[in-house]
């Protein structure tokens, strides 16, 4: 018996009863987690597109929604929020709740924003939790045909040349676009001014016209004008040929391994989203992608199926950091 009168037994039931609620909303707490999880999903999911309706990225996450919805047994929603790089819907998805829910559909900058932006409202190694890549798109190296070199080596040696002139475009800047055509610089040693555009398009435009002399440009974009003869072909942008033109070396073949650019969508979730709702996600979409029809469709729009796992996705993700980051840095380029 204690001091106040009360017995051992009476002491340990009191602390019992004071303890219990915690303990029992302790123990709903961590099985609702598992059964979240478990459940997922129980209604229409929305896919948070960081561009605009039509451009490529748009169109494969419209490609692969009706399978993933055959898949999932629930709508998918598309939310187009384009604008400021990306920045627009990245921000939007990693404040969003993270139940499976909401997820973004970018393209590779954002895992160059970081670099290129001064400040942003969030931060896209925390606030993201990466979920599989989507889909590649090969970029090439293309020119004016009035210019007088019809091989990549024949152009370094006229780029190399201080009484020349060379401009090259790109969809703006720090696009993957401007950004290659600064690696290239630096790998090749060749002089290049750079003239940014509000879009690919207006750049293209451009190049056909004369304005600018070269470009560095996803396949699809460039292979309507290669074909009659509107703009000429150096090397595809990496190690493997494109589909769209398998007469087209690669810069690898040409001379220049090191060099690569390559343009990709990319699936995100907001971090602290369950994972096992984040690893059947990048295992749905994968299962979307390897369809026939669907996979032939991104053929159509010069793509290539590229998903994996998260830990994959993260890795390329890291690994584009380190490359990136250095160029921008080393070459001041900013975006604001």
């Amino acid at each position: 018996m204690h001091n106040d009168g009360s017995t051992e037994e009476e002491d340990f039931m009191f602390r019992y009863e004071r303890l219990l609620p915690i303990l029992l909303a302790l123990a709903l707490g961590a099985a609702a987690l598992p059964a979240r999880a478990q459940d997922w999903p129980a209604r229409p999911i929305r896919l948070v597109v960081a561009f605009a309706p039509g451009g490529v990225h748009d169109t494969v996450a419209r490609v692969i929604a009706p399978r993933l919805t055959e898949l999932l047994g629930q709508a998918i929603v598309i939310d187009n929020r384009p604008g400021a790089g990306g920045n627009i819907a990245a921000d939007l998805v990693a404040k969003a709740a993270p139940d499976g829910y909401t997820f973004l559909v970018a393209s590779e900058a954002i895992a160059t924003n970081e670099f290129l932006y001064r400040s942003l409202s969030y931060d896209p190694k925390k606030d993201l939790a990466p979920v599989t890549k989507l889909a590649d798109y090969p970029m090439v190296f293309v020119a004016h045909p009035g210019l007088p070199a019809n091989t990549l080596a024949e152009f370094v040696r006229l780029a190399r040349d201080e009484s020349s002139r060379i401009n090259f475009g790109s969809a703006g800047l720090g696009t993957s676009g401007h950004l290659a055509g600064e690696l290239f610089k630096s790998i090749a040693g060749v002089r290049m001014e750079h003239v940014p555009y509000k879009g690919g398009a207006p750049a293209m435009a451009d190049l056909v016209a004369g304005r600018i002399q070269v470009m560095i440009i996803s396949v699809s974009l460039s292979a309507p004008q290669l074909r009659p003869g509107r703009i000429k072909a150096f090397a595809v942008a990496g190690r493997q040929r494109a589909a769209q033109m398998p007469e087209v070396p690669t810069t690898a073949e040409s001379g220049y391994p090191d060099f690569e650019a390559l343009l990709f969508s990319s699936l995100f979730a907001p971090s602290q989203t369950p994972a096992a709702i984040v690893a059947r996600m990048s295992s749905e979409v994968g299962q979307a992608m390897r369809q026939p029809e669907v996979a032939a469709r991104l053929r159509e729009l010069g793509a290539v199926p590229a998903p994996g796992t998260p830990e994959e996705f993260r890795k390329t993700l890291e690994a584009i950091g380190v490359r990136w980051g250095k160029l921008i840095r080393d070459n001041n380029i900013r975006v604001n």
